[in-house]
Order: C-alpha cells, then sequence, then structure tokens
C-alpha cells in the first residue's frame, strides 16, 4: 500500500511540476519548422521578418513545449521509484557485493534511460531536455520514496515507516500491560498478607464473633435440649 501511494505520488507530482515548467518555458522543439510550415516551405512577414505559421495551431501551440521532456521525467520518477524500492526489498546495499542485486536495481533506471534516449531520436525533444526531465523525475522519485521509506542501505530499508512505528506502538502496549498486571499481582499479594497478619495478631473471640440472630438462637437451643 505504502508502495503503491510513493509511486502515485512521485508520478503525480512530477507531472504537474513538467506541464508547469513547458508552460512557462515554452522552448520550440526540434521539429518545430515542420510543425510550423506542413509543406517545407518558409513563410514571413516582408515588414517585420516575423514567422507566419501555416501550420496547424494545436500542433504548433504543442511544439512549444519542448522543455523539460515529459516522457523522460515521469519515466524517471516512477522508474525510479521503483528501483529504489527493489534496493531496498533486496537489501542491495548490505556490503556483501551480490552483483546481482545491482543488475535489478539498475534495470529499471536503463528502462527510463531508453524512453529518454528514444524522444532525442524521435526528433521531438533536445537532449537537455531529457536531461532536465530525467534530474527532475529522480530527485522526486527520491523524496517521495523517502517520506514512506527509510534509505535503501538502512538496516530497515525492507519495510515502510508504518510498519515500524506499528511494531513500536505494540511493543510499547504489552509492555504496559505487562507492567499493569504486576502491579496488580504485587498489590493482590500484599493485600493478601495484611489480612493473615491480622488475623494472627487478632483475639480469636473478635474474630469469631456469635451471630444473634433467631434463627441461630433457636438451632442452638434446641441442640443444648
Amino acid at each position: 500500500m505504502c508502495a503503491c501511494l510513493g509511486l502515485l505520488f512521485s508520478v503525480l507530482i512530477t507531472a504537474v511540476i513538467t506541464d508547469a515548467i513547458k508552460d512557462a518555458v515554452g522552448r520550440p522543439r526540434p521539429d518545430f519548422f515542420w510543425r510550423c510550415f506542413p509543406d517545407g516551405k518558409g513563410v514571413f512577414d516582408t515588414r517585420t521578418t516575423d514567422v507566419l505559421c501555416t501550420g496547424d495551431k494545436s500542433v504548433i501551440k504543442e511544439g512549444h513545449k519542448s522543455f523539460p521532456s515529459g516522457h523522460t521525467s515521469w519515466s524517471f520518477a516512477g522508474l525510479s521509484f521503483l528501483s529504489l524500492y527493489l534496493s531496498g526489498k533486496i537489501r542491495a546495499f548490505d556490503r556483501k557485493g551480490h552483483v546481482a542485486k545491482l543488475c535489478i536495481v539498475f534495470l529499471p533506471i536503463l528502462l527510463a534511460a531508453l524512453v529518454g534516449v528514444s524522444r532525442v531520436d524521435d526528433y521531438w525533444h533536445h537532449w537537455q531536455d531529457v536531461f532536465a526531465g530525467a534530474l527532475l523525475g529522480v530527485t522526486v522519485a527520491s523524496f517521495c520514496y523517502l517520506q514512506f521509506f527509510p534509505p535503501p542501505y538502512d538496516i530497515d530499508g525492507w519495510g515502510p515507516h508504518a510498519y515500524f512505528e506499528m511494531l513500536a506502538e505494540t511493543r510499547n502496549g504489552i509492555q504496559s500491560s505487562t507492567t499493569g498486571i504486576n502491579h496488580l499481582s504485587m498489590g493482590v499479594t500484599e493485600l493478601q498478607s495484611v489480612h493473615v497478619e491480622s488475623h494472627l495478631g487478632m483475639d480469636t473471640s473478635v474474630v469469631y464473633t456469635r451471630d444473634t440472630s433467631p434463627i441461630l438462637d433457636g438451632l442452638n437451643s434446641g441442640r443444648r435440649n
């Protein structure tokens, strides 16, 4: 449950930050020329020399959202979180030299890197856009992971914070109940000892007081007769 929430937060936060930066920067994509001029012929204003795009407006607007790469940032946000989660679960940093564990940890990072490379290869982003998206995704994923789990190199890195807090509360509750039972048993023992001492120190005539009820008087008189 904690892993799913952390992964969801990582991707959503990265998506919001990425879209906000895209709208604020407005860097043209590498294929912006073909978006602006689908026929390959540039059209410019004769007086101001401004570019007069002849392409579809929605396509042109999307062409101003190159920085940072959204696909790269989302991929690194989700897959970096997965990599941190796996490294904690399999205890990749236990200093025992298991190279296979490192291969498992770096596999999600490799997939995210391939996504970033594909964005440059498809001529949709500059390499700076991919680098910024990867850095953004890794940073957000690290913060979201540490909100739910200890660092992967920690001795308790295999479990979430909530699990260890529950164990601590359960342990404290058991200790409190055990202490209460011990105090109660000690109190009962003290009362029993006081009761025995009081009987031993008192006169038997006081301890065994004669009941003067009419029923018992009648029984006693009948026995004497």
